[in-house]
């Protein structure tokens, strides 16, 4: 790639960043504005269900960071992380509730912002990020996995690591 060229990665990165922010703003604003009832219904709604509070703070947390972190590029890969867990069990919650598929309000759109949310943490941040992640590799090294540890999650193929 030349000087001047943009990354189609970088590119990318920057287009899905831009969709999951709005995504969430536009949750977040259903939720507060739209939501007969408001939070507060939402709230009673989960607690109804039987999730305990914590589910609702790390909730609230996981779409307020996306809402307001994601669109400027403010530690992407870590905001993309961190709500993930949260699509995952939006997903589990409404397939278990309503099957599969989107028009009977099913596990179709929770399952696509999960492979959106994954897909934006293995790219990274994109183009215009104000506070860049640290690359996987970095990342996985501070727990001990990856190449640092010798497990090598993300090993270049047709490289054999040398022993001392």
């Amino acid at each position: 790639m030349s000087a001047g060229q943009i990354s189609r990665n970088e590119l990318g990165a920057l287009l899905i960043r831009l969709l999951l922010g709005s995504l969430f703003i536009a949750h977040l604003y259903w939720k507060v504005a739209i939501l007969p009832g408001g939070l507060s219904a939402w709230r009673d709604g989960l607690v109804s269900t039987g999730y305990p509070p914590f589910v609702l703070f790390y909730v609230l947390t996981a779409e307020v960071l996306g809402a307001l972190l994601l669109i400027p590029g403010i530690l992407t890969r870590y905001v993309a992380l961190y709500a993930l867990p949260m699509m995952l069990g939006a997903t589990h919650f409404w397939f278990a509730h309503n099957g599969f598929y989107f028009t009977k309000a099913g596990a179709e759109l929770p399952l696509v912002w999960a492979a959106l949310l994954c897909i934006q943490a293995v790219l990274g941040d994109g183009l215009f990020a104000l506070v860049r992640s640290p690359s996987l590799d970095a990342m996985f090294a501070r727990i001990g996995i990856g190449r640092a540890s010798g497990i090598g999650l993300f090993r270049v193929p047709g490289r054999v690591k040398q022993k001392d």
